[in-house]
C-alpha cells in the first residue's frame, strides 16, 4: 500500500519509553505560568472599572447614572466605550491569532511565548501610566498581542511536551494558571481600590506576570516536535533525554523525523490544508468547542462580575471580593479536573459540566426575576445577592472542571503534526472574535434583556452538551501520532476520513 511505511499503529504510537519527571514538571509549570497574564487581565480589567477615581477620569457618565434613583439595575454599566476598553484586547488578539500560526512554526513554541510575554509588558506598562482613553485602548490592544501569541503557543508546547498518559493533566495547568491570575487580580483590586490612584497599581502590575514569563521562557527548552519541525536535530535528541527521563529515545526522535519529512513534503505550511476533507471533523471541533465556551457566559461573568454585582447590591468591596470567591472555586475546579480527566476522560467533564452550568443559569434567571422584577428597578436584599453568588459559585464550578481547561487541551492534542499550528490558530482566533462580539455587547443585552441574558447562555449551554454527546470521541490516553484512529471509528466523521485518512494524516 503506498505511503504503507509511513504509517504507525496505535500500539507503536504509545509504546515510546515516556514517565512523568521532575523535568517535564518544571517545563510545565513554566510554560504554563503564561495563563497568568490572560488571567490577571480577565480579573483585573473588570475590577478596575468598579473603581470610582477611574471612572472619574475615564467614564463620568457611568457615575452619573449609578447616581439616579430610577436606574434599571441592569443599565448602570452600559456603555459603549466601557466595553471597548475591554473588548479592544480581544480584537487585537484576534489579529495575532491570524499570523501565530506562522510565528511559532518559524520561531518555535517557546520563543513565541517569550515574545508574547514581551510584548504584554509594555502594555501594561502603558496602561499603568494612561492619561486618557486613547493611551488605555493603546496599552490594551498590546496586551491583546502578547495573550494571542501565548495563548496560541502555550497549548502546543504543553500537549507535545507532557507524556499521553498524563496529557490531560499536565495540559490542565494552563488553565489552572488562568485562574491564579484571576484570583491574584481579584486580591490586588480588593487591596488597591481603597487608594486614589488604586486602578493605575492594579493595570500596572501586569508587568509582572508579564517579566515572569518572559524570564522564565529563556530557562525552557524547546519541544521536540518544534526543534525537529525547525531542523535542529540535536537540541531534539537532548529535549527528548531530558523530558522523557530516558536514554532511549531514538524510536521517538525517528518518528519525529520521518513525521516532520512527511509534513514538508505535504507542504503543511498551506493554510488551505486544514479545510480538506480528510480533516473536516478537526476543523469543526477546533472551531465549535472555542465558541461554545464563550457562549457560556463565562468570560463575560469574568469581566464584569464586579458590575453586575455592584449593580445588584453587594458594595464595591463586596463585589471586589465576591470575584475573588468565584475566582477560587474556579481553581478547586480546575484541580480536581486535573485529577480525573485522564481517568474518566474528555467527554464526561464535558457533559456533566454542562448539565451543572445549565441549571445553575436556569436558577440564575428566576432568582434575578424574583429578586428585581419584570423592570429590573427592584432593590435587592442582602440574602437575595448571597444566593446569587451561591449560584454563580455552582456555575464557575462546572465550568472549572470541563469547558474551561477542555478548550485548551482539545484543539491542542486532535490536529496531526503538519496542521497543528494552523487549527490552534484557528481555534484561537475564534475565541478572540467570540469574546470580542460578547464582551462588546454582553452589557446592552444585560440592560435590554435583564434576567433573561442568563437564559441565552443556558439554551446555547443545551446546544453545545448535545454537540459534545454527538460528535466529541473520546482522546485520552492515546498518543498525539494515533488520535487520527478515533475519527474513523466515530459514527459520523468516519465518512470524512477513511480510505486516505491513514496515509495523509501523517
Amino acid at each position: 500500500m503506498a505511503g504503507r511505511g509511513s504509517e504507525i499503529s496505535d500500539e507503536s504510537a504509545t509504546a515510546f519509553e515516556s514517565k512523568i519527571t521532575l523535568s517535564v514538571i518544571i517545563t510545565c509549570i513554566v510554560a504554563a505560568s503564561s495563563g497568568l497574564i490572560f488571567g490577571y487581565d480577565l480579573g483585573i480589567s473588570g475590577g478596575v472599572t468598579t473603581m470610582i477615581p477611574f471612572l472619574e477620569k475615564f467614564f463620568p457618565e457611568i457615575l452619573k447614572k449609578a447616581a439616579s434613583v430610577e436606574q434599571n439595575t441592569y443599565c448602570v454599566y452600559d456603555n459603549q466605550l466601557l466595553t471597548l476598553f475591554t473588548s479592544s484586547l480581544y480584537l487585537a488578539g484576534l489579529v495575532t491569532s491570524l499570523i501565530a500560526s506562522r510565528i511559532t512554526t518559524t520561531l518555535g513554541r517557546r520563543n513565541t511565548i517569550l515574545l508574547g510575554g514581551a510584548i504584554f509588558l509594555v502594555g501594561g506598562a502603558i496602561n499603568g501610566g494612561a492619561q486618557n482613553i486613547a493611551m488605555l485602548i493603546v496599552g490594551r490592544i498590546l496586551l491583546g498581542f502578547g495573550i494571542g501569541f501565548t495563548n496560541q503557543a502555550t497549548p502546543l508546547y504543553l500537549s507535545e511536551i507532557a507524556p499521553p498518559k498524563w496529557r490531560g493533566a499536565l495540559s490542565t495547568s494552563f488553565q489552572f494558571f488562568v485562574q491564579v491570575g484571576v484570583v491574584v487580580a481579584g486580591c490586588i483590586n480588593y487591596v488597591t481600590a481603597k487608594h486614589p490612584s488604586g486602578w493605575r497599581i492594579s493595570l500596572g502590575l501586569a508587568v509582572v506576570p508579564a517579566a515572569l514569563i518572559t524570564i522564565g521562557a529563556f530557562i525552557i527548552s524547546d519541544t521536540p516536535n518544534s526543534l525537529v519541525e525547525r531542523g535542529k536535530i540535536d537540541q531534539a535528541r537532548k529535549a527528548l533525554h531530558k523530558i522523557r527521563g530516558s536514554n532511549n529515545v531514538e524510536p521517538e526522535l525517528e518518528e519525529l523525523l520521518r513525521r516532520s519529512q512527511y509534513a514538508k513534503s505535504m507542504k503543511q505550511y498551506q493554510f488551505s490544508t486544514i479545510f480538506e476533507r480528510q480533516y473536516r471533523p478537526h476543523l469543526v471541533i477546533a472551531i465549535a468547542i472555542p465558541l461554545f465556551q464563550q457562549l457560556t457566559g463565562i468570560n463575560m461573568a469574568a469581566f464584569y462580575a464586579p458590575n453586575l454585582f455592584q449593580s445588584m447590591g453587594f458594595g464595591n468591596n463586596a463585589a471586589l471580593l465576591a470575584n475573588i470567591i468565584l475566582g477560587l472555586v474556579n481553581i478547586v475546579s480546575v484541580i480536581i479536573f486535573s485529577t480525573i480527566v485522564d481517568r474518566v476522560g474528555r467527554r464526561v467533564l464535558f457533559i456533566t459540566g454542562g448539565i451543572l452550568m445549565f441549571f445553575s443559569q436556569i436558577a440564575l434567571a428566576i432568582a434575578l426575576a424574583e429578586a428585581t422584577g419584570s423592570y429590573g428597578t427592584g432593590r435587592i436584599s442582602k440574602g437575595n445577592a448571597a444566593l446569587l453568588l451561591v449560584l454563580m459559585c455552582f456555575y464557575s464550578s462546572g465550568f472549572g472542571w470541563s469547558w474551561g481547561p477542555l478548550l485548551w487541551l482539545i484543539p491542542s492534542e486532535i490536529f496531526p503534526l503538519k496542521i497543528r499550528s494552523i487549527g490552534q490558530s484557528i481555534a484561537v482566533a475564534v475565541q478572540f472574535i467570540t469574546i470580542f462580539v460578547l464582551s462588546q455587547t454582553f452589557l446592552t443585552m444585560l440592560c435590554h434583556l435583564k434576567f433573561g441574558a442568563f437564559l441565552f447562555h443556558a439554551t446555547w449551554i443545551v446546544v453545545m452538551t448535545l454537540f459534545i454527546i454527538l460528535f466529541l470521541p473520546e482522546t485520552k490516553g492515546l498518543h498525539l501520532d494515533s488520535i487520527y484512529a478515533v475519527w474513523c471509528k466515530h459514527w459520523f466523521w468516519r465518512c470524512y476520513v477513511k480510505g486516505e485518512v491513514l496515509r495523509n494524516q501523517r
